[in-house]
């Protein structure tokens, strides 16, 4: 009689087995998260422990955190530049979470399979020169030489070396080419990454993108940025050979509860558009991200400075970042995954 008991708990340890080896035979599910320093993520991570225990904010935690531990996700996989792993906080910039955290949870529990998050960003790039993909309108040569002329002039006052004109064209696109050969870098050498990965392939199916800043203080990259959007979205789904890999644009939010004026606006109104492309309708999901601006730190960033002690319970970016609230990169993240899992529900 005593062994049924073990017999059962051995046969349903099997079937795990089973099940688990089963599930890594399939094609390890992959998305790409770029953009600039919000997709990097500024959220300190010295907020997220004290809000984590904390009891007016620790209902927020719960299901990130198990035993008084950070939860960390085997099924989700994460590479981050230099930085790789199973998914858990911390992948942001050094000691800070972002939007990756709470999207990789969203849809790895959609999924139930292995899922791997490419994330690519750096600080101070725009969709205007940086992410520049290959079909947008360039700026013409004598357009680029008058950049030249104009940057020289002031290298040669602070006796730096001028530019060529091949310097200053290279700059456009770079930041677009560098994401590329980093997907392919990432994907060619997956199992020297990811140890656990069993060699069963990989497919991309999503993409998310968050950036606007460098663009929405360029008057002319704020105008442009609705084509170059479109131009980049069609390039990167033509480069990755996927003619409807699922977009989501997150749109621009660093007003917070104040209305968008000036660049924002314009960049805000070019990203809502990419929903109403034709050929993108089904397939672009844009999210607004001024909603989930935090209000507690949104009451205290006038005088900070009165109520640093305050302050510092919940926010860790004065000036930029989405005020640095924990709360806040999170909620953006679970909306990236919800609106991904969405377009992935709609796909034929």
């Amino acid at each position: 009689m005593r062994t049924r008991p073990f017999a059962i708990g051995l046969a349903l340890c099997l079937l795990a087995s089973v099940a688990s080896a089963q599930d890594m035979t399939k094609k390890v599910k992959v998305f790409i998260l770029a953009g600039q320093s919000n997709m990097v993520g500024q959220a300190q991570m010295k907020l997220a422990e004290y809000q984590s225990e904390a009891p007016e904010f620790k209902d927020f935690y719960k299901h990130l955190k198990k035993d008084g531990k950070w939860v960390v996700r085997e099924d989700v996989w994460i590479n981050f530049f230099e930085r790789r792993g199973n998914l858990t906080v911390g992948y942001g910039a050094p000691n800070r979470i972002g939007p990756e955290l709470e999207f990789g949870i969203v849809v790895g529990d959609y999924f139930g399979e292995q899922m791997l998050i490419i994330k690519i960003a750096w600080g101070g790039r725009s969709l205007g020169r940086d992410f520049l993909s290959p079909s947008a309108k360039m700026p013409s040569d004598d357009e680029l030489r008058t950049m030249m002329e104009k940057e020289n002039a002031a290298n040669r006052e602070r006796k730096r070396p001028e530019l060529k004109l091949e310097e200053v064209k290279d700059r456009y696109g770079k930041s677009y080419r560098e994401m590329m050969k980093e997907i392919k870098t990432v994907l060619d050498e997956l199992g020297q990454r990811f140890p656990a990965y069993k060699g069963q392939g990989h497919e991309i199916v999503g993409f998310v993108w968050f950036q606007d800043w460098n663009d929405l203080i360029n008057s002319q990259f704020a105008d442009d940025y609705a084509a170059n959007m479109e131009s980049f979205i069609r390039d990167v789904r033509k480069d990755l050979g996927i003619p409807k890999l699922p977009f989501v644009v997150a749109q621009s939010g660093q007003n917070g509860f104040k209305p968008a004026t000036g660049g924002m606006l314009k960049v805000q109104q070019a990203q809502a558009a990419m929903e109403n492309v034709p050929d993108f309708k089904g397939n672009v999901k844009v999210v607004a991200t001024s909603v989930f601006w935090d209000a507690d730190a949104d009451k205290l960033i006038d005088n900070w400075s009165q109520h640093r002690e305050e302050w510092e319970k919940v926010g860790s970016d004065r000036g930029y970042h989405y005020l640095g609230s924990v709360r806040t990169f999170c909620r953006i993240g679970r909306a990236f995954g919800e609106a991904m899992v969405g377009l992935l529900k709609e796909r034929p």
